[in-house]
């Protein structure tokens, strides 16, 4: 019986050395950007938190590394990475083909769909917000941003975009009559109509999305280690907890 007990715990330990992919003891930088929740944002202690912050803790925790997150600007972040000032992006960072020319992407963990968003009492229709020559707030670096401009135009789309430092800035200024619309991730566009005087009117027209998390293209060993992560919790209980505690991207 000892025996077999003891080639039971070789196994366990040689299966699971894997798992480390030689990252267990390291430290890593994740950038993110504290102006978009439910993924990434500053708490009322001035703690980081969110779902792509705990979830990336769970993540070094059954890895063996360490992590901080590091607010940053978002316009900047993906010039960060590549510049090795910090080693991941995980913060509700769209998939594009722009940026897989220059980051390495893990595989995708959610998918995203851009939602109009309008003031509560608003009697504008998604097409006089889409089609009406109407001031429109995005977020600037983000793949939105792209999408909206290159649809302006196109099909009978006509607008003017107003770019802004983030999704919040946009949303207020939807509230204070600045703008007439804002174009956001489902996912932080139910948390400003849980808090703001605003409304979502549907989708914005352009392709859904996939987050995945970010490094640097010379990174395979964190790269194959962020994988394996994701896996793990992803088939762990600990991931529909994280769903029903932020539950990302419920606007109505």
């Amino acid at each position: 019986m000892k025996k077999i007990w003891l080639s039971l715990i070789c196994f366990l330990a040689l299966t699971a050395s894997p798992l480390l992919a030689d990252v267990a003891g390291q430290s890593f930088i994740n950038g993110i950007d504290a102006n978009f929740p439910p993924f990434a944002f500053i708490d009322k202690n001035g703690q980081a938190t969110g779902f792509d912050v705990e979830a990336l803790n769970w993540i070094a925790n059954k890895l063996g590394f360490t992590v901080k997150h590091q607010p940053m600007e978002w316009d900047s972040i993906i010039t960060s990475l590549k510049d090795k000032k910090i080693d991941i992006v995980a913060s509700g960072l769209s998939v594009t083909a722009e940026r897989a020319l220059q980051i390495a992407y893990t595989n995708a963990y959610w998918k995203v769909d851009q939602i109009v968003l309008v003031k509560k009492d608003s009697k504008l229709n998604l097409a006089e917000v889409l089609t009406g020559g109407l001031k429109i707030g995005v977020q600037q670096g983000t793949s939105e941003a792209k999408a909206m401009n290159d649809s302006n135009g196109v099909n009978g789309r006509k607008y003017e975009l107003a770019l802004y430092d983030s999704p919040e800035l946009a949303a207020r200024d939807v509230v204070n009559g600045r703008i007439a619309a804002a174009v956001l991730n489902d996912a932080p566009a139910a948390e400003f109509i849980k808090k703001l005087d605003i409304k979502a009117i549907g989708q914005a027209g352009i392709a859904s999305e996939q987050f995945a998390y970010g490094v640097n293209k010379e990174n395979a060993e964190l790269l194959d280690a962020l994988n394996k992560g994701l896996a793990l919790l992803m088939a762990d209980p600990y991931w529909e907890t994280l769903k029903a505690k932020y539950k990302p991207g419920e606007t109505q």
